[in-house]
Formats: structure tokens, C-alpha cells, sequence
């Protein structure tokens, strides 16, 4: 009896081994492998409603306006602070308040943190890194680390990482990939594709459209004063260019089905960052203080290689990448 016993257990371990990968297909998972081999899952959406009805919640719901509505609250005319120095919103870039998939998407950023910044040169904490996109993009100055909003923001952060498993390499979690032609990319051609389908709501001089009171951007500024400074992760055109694919123009595109082409993504994020003929903030200092770790497409020396400035920041970034890895350099873009 006890042989038997144990057989049975032997049998229901194996079933429960075999049934296990099917209930989390049932449950949404998606079982395929990504390019590096890791386990890819569903995308994940948090439910807003599920936000709990406390203290903590409280500070969770102020968070999340702060990322749709950041220029009311710490904006130039904020109600609760002047830290930013245009009048955009942190949603303008994560989009659905950090939530939105293919969108610089943040729901694994409170499980990101700390981790070692290239272009500051140390490891920063989740809080330094919030303070270092309202400084660039935004143009602005750190919010105090204990300041109520730095709280809220980092309580929000944290509430939506609770949907996604630890990690998990969940579908949307990094922008999409776009693939790099031979050639390098067209400011030129960049601007027709800008004009046709950028312009009605950005504007032919990229300065955007402000809201009826003025307080903020319905569509925000693509270049000029008031938009994001070089270094920004905009201002790199692999890096816009996988955002771009994912999102713009807006009433054309649809989750996970691009309206641009690879090469037009491109293209129109050499446009917009062509500082040739667009002006936009200058920043106190351009960084990266190791030259091996700079993004491909960040376009500001010394390199590390021998290619040239315009190629760094238009391509063609295939032979960048050939030689940095013939030499065991690493490959960020």
C-alpha cells in the first residue's frame, strides 16, 4: 500500500507540472520566447479601481495626476510648486500615466531601481531618476526628495509594479524595435511625413498647442523653447523613433499595429531633432562620462569610435555596431 501511495503522489506531481503551464495560458500568459530567450507575458493594464481606499491610495491617486497633469501641480504656474520649465505633462511621453504599453512604459520601474545610469556615470535611486526627467525633458529642478508629490509619484510607481510579476518580460514593456536600414536617416524626407501627418496637431513650428487656459499642452512642442533639451531620450533618434512607430500620428495608429514604416519612424525623428534648423533648450552639461557607453545615436563626442558626429546621430548605425562589437563594446540604443 505504501509503493502504491507513493505512486499515485509520483502521478499527481506530474500532473500538476503539466497542467501548470496551461492554466497561466489560460490566464492571459503568453508562453513565447523574445529575442533573448527570456519567457514573454501578456501585456499587462492596471485597473484603477482597485487602487485602495486609504492613506496609501490617497497618495497613489495624487501620483497619478501628477503624471497626467504635471504642469497644473509643479509646472512654471503650478498650484503645488514651480519645479518644471515648460508647461508639459510626464504622460506626454509615458503615456496613460506610465501605463500605456510600447510607450516608455513604467510598471517595472519601482523594481528597476537602483541601477547604474550610464549617462550619469552612477546608480541612481528611482527618485533621482524621476528628478533627472523633470530636469531634462522639463527643463526644470529637482523636487525634494521628501516633498508630498516625490512621495505620491513613487507611491503611484510602486502601486502599478504590483501588477506585473517580478521580472516578467511582459509584451509592451520596452518600445517596439525598428529595424536600421543601410541608409542613414532623412531629415528630409522626415519633414514631408511631418507635415502630412504631424502638423495638424503639433504644429508647422513644432511649438504645439496649449490648452484654453493656457496651462498646459493638449499636443505638446516637438522642438523650440518650451520643448524637451538635447540628451533627452527624444533627442536620440533610434530611441524617438521606437516610440514614434508605437504611437504617432495618434488617430492612425493602433496597439501594437504601426502606421509608419521603420525607415518613416526614423525619418521623422531626424526631423524633429535636426538641431540644425530646430532650436530647443540648452542643457547645463552633456553627459555620459564614459565614452564606451554611449548610446549609438547619442549625438554629442568624444566617441569611443572613429565615426563621425552625423552618423552617430543619423546613421547608418549598422557599421557603428559591427565595429563596436567586433572590439567587445557594449550596444545600447
Amino acid at each position: 500500500m505504501k509503493l502504491r501511495a507513493v505512486i499515485i503522489l509520483m502521478m499527481i506531481l506530474v500532473m500538476a507540472w503539466w497542467v501548470a503551464p496551461g492554466c497561466e495560458r489560460a490566464a492571459g500568459k503568453d508562453t513565447a520566447k523574445n529575442a533573448g530567450g527570456a519567457p514573454k507575458t501578456a501585456m499587462v493594464i492596471p485597473d484603477t479601481a482597485q487602487i485602495p481606499k486609504d492613506k496609501f491610495g490617497e497618495e497613489v491617486r495624487y501620483g497619478r495626476q501628477l503624471l497626467l497633469n504635471t504642469a497644473y501641480y509643479i509646472g512654471p504656474d503650478g498650484v503645488a510648486g514651480h519645479y518644471l520649465g515648460n508647461k508639459m505633462n510626464c504622460t506626454n511621453c509615458h503615456q496613460d500615466a506610465g501605463t500605456k504599453p510600447y510607450s516608455f512604459n513604467l510598471l517595472a520601474s519601482h523594481d528597476n531601481y537602483p541601477q547604474y545610469r550610464a549617462r550619469e556615470g552612477k546608480i541612481l535611486t528611482l527618485a533621482e531618476r524621476v528628478n533627472n526627467c523633470i530636469m531634462h525633458p522639463h527643463n526644470g529642478r529637482p523636487l525634494p526628495l521628501d516633498s508630498r508629490e516625490m512621495v505620491a509619484i513613487l507611491s503611484y510607481l510602486k502601486w502599478i509594479n504590483g501588477f506585473v510579476q517580478k521580472g516578467s518580460n511582459f509584451e509592451g514593456r520596452q518600445n517596439l524595435v525598428v529595424g536600421l536600414p543601410v541608409a542613414a536617416a532623412s531629415p528630409e524626407r522626415g519633414e514631408k511625413i511631418f507635415m502630412e501627418s504631424c502638423a495638424s496637431c503639433h504644429g508647422k513650428d513644432g511649438a504645439g498647442q496649449l490648452n484654453a487656459e493656457k496651462t498646459t499642452y493638449v499636443y505638446p512642442p516637438l522642438w523650440g523653447m518650451q520643448a524637451y533639451q538635447p540628451g533627452s531620450s527624444m533627442h536620440r533618434i533610434i530611441k524617438m523613433a521606437r516610440w514614434l512607430k508605437a504611437n504617432m500620428p495618434y488617430n492612425k495608429v493602433a496597439l501594437g499595429k504601426p502606421f509608419l514604416t521603420d525607415e518613416q519612424a526614423l525619418d521623422v525623428a531626424a526631423f524633429i531633432n535636426n538641431d540644425a534648423i530646430h532650436q530647443r533648450p540648452r542643457p547645463k552639461s552633456f553627459e555620459y562620462p564614459e565614452a564606451m557607453l554611449k548610446p549609438i545615436d547619442y549625438d554629442r563626442g568624444p566617441f569611443s569610435d572613429s565615426f563621425s558626429v552625423a552618423q552617430h546621430k543619423y546613421g547608418p548605425f549598422q557599421p557603428i555596431i559591427e565595429w563596436r562589437k567586433a572590439k567587445g563594446m557594449p550596444v545600447d540604443y
